[in-house]
């Protein structure tokens, strides 16, 4: 009777330990559950590649969310005056987080420069492009694609390189006009431009071109591309926010946008 009463205490206290066991596991993961937040991040057209990668690591290490969206920084500037809800704005230039956070949009404190973007002259096919970039004054193409410099940094960097050049005049009439930097590549991936001035980052990977020839432009030619992030007031308190503005500072974020051609 003994040996019983001690092998059902035994039992009893097996069992015990073993719902302990599980309840701490369940609790964890409610506890994980219930700190993870998500955040509306409004991100420049050229950052897409980069921020995808970055976002993907943000919430395996983190727990928290980044819902993304791709586009122009001027529509994204408009969208956030018409109350759009966005908690950060990842920026192709840095007048646009400026103006936000003296317009009181934004919070100022928040507001750093997380890449310098690069300015490519490019083509999908190989050789085509030389590496001065004198292919711009052959004249032996039909179309080049630039984005739209009202609204996007990428299109103003290219315009002052054609002025800088005396080309501006040359090249105008061959001009076919992104809405975006996005689209702009398109139209030269696409072969409906033969050339177009887009961000380094949409045709390098891990340091290379990936296709076709390029001219990378003198940094020198043009105002520097300070791409700058903000949060918005919407977001002044979302943890995620905060913890995604602290992650693009980490190493494994720069490595990434390194990968990717832009500096800091």
């Amino acid at each position: 009777m003994t040996q019983i009463t001690a092998r059902s205490t035994g039992f009893s206290f097996q069992l015990a330990r073993s719902a302990a066991v599980i309840g701490t596991v369940v609790l964890g993961l409610w506890s994980t559950q219930a700190q993870a937040a998500e955040v509306a991040v409004a991100v420049a057209a050229n950052f897409t590649a980069p921020m995808k990668k970055i976002a993907a690591e943000f919430e395996k290490d983190t727990g928290h969310k980044a819902e993304l969206s791709f586009g122009a920084t001027g529509k994204f500037y408009a969208q956030i005056n018409n109350g759009a809800p966005f908690g950060i704005l990842l920026a192709a230039d840095d007048t646009t987080p400026e103006k936000l956070a003296k317009e009181g949009k934004g919070v100022t404190d928040s507001r750093f420069t997380y890449a310098i973007g690069t300015l490519v002259l490019w083509s999908p096919k190989a050789g085509y492009v030389d590496d001065k970039g004198d292919v711009l004054k052959s004249g032996d193409y039909k179309h080049i694609a630039i984005a739209n410099p009202k609204l996007a940094p990428y299109g103003t960097a290219a315009m002052e390189v054609l002025n800088k050049l005396g080309l501006s005049a040359q090249v105008q009439p061959k001009v076919v006009m992104g809405e975006n930097i996005a689209q702009t590549y398109q139209f030269a991936a696409t072969g409906n431009a033969q050339l177009g001035f887009v961000a380094l980052s949409q045709v390098m990977e891990n340091g290379k071109i990936r296709e076709g020839s390029a001219w990378q432009v003198p940094g020198n030619m043009h105002e520097p591309i300070r791409q700058d992030a903000i949060v918005l007031n919407s977001a002044k308190d979302n943890e995620a926010a905060a913890a995604l503005m602290k992650y693009l500072r980490s190493p494994k974020a720069h490595d990434i946008i390194r990968s990717y051609g832009y500096s800091f």
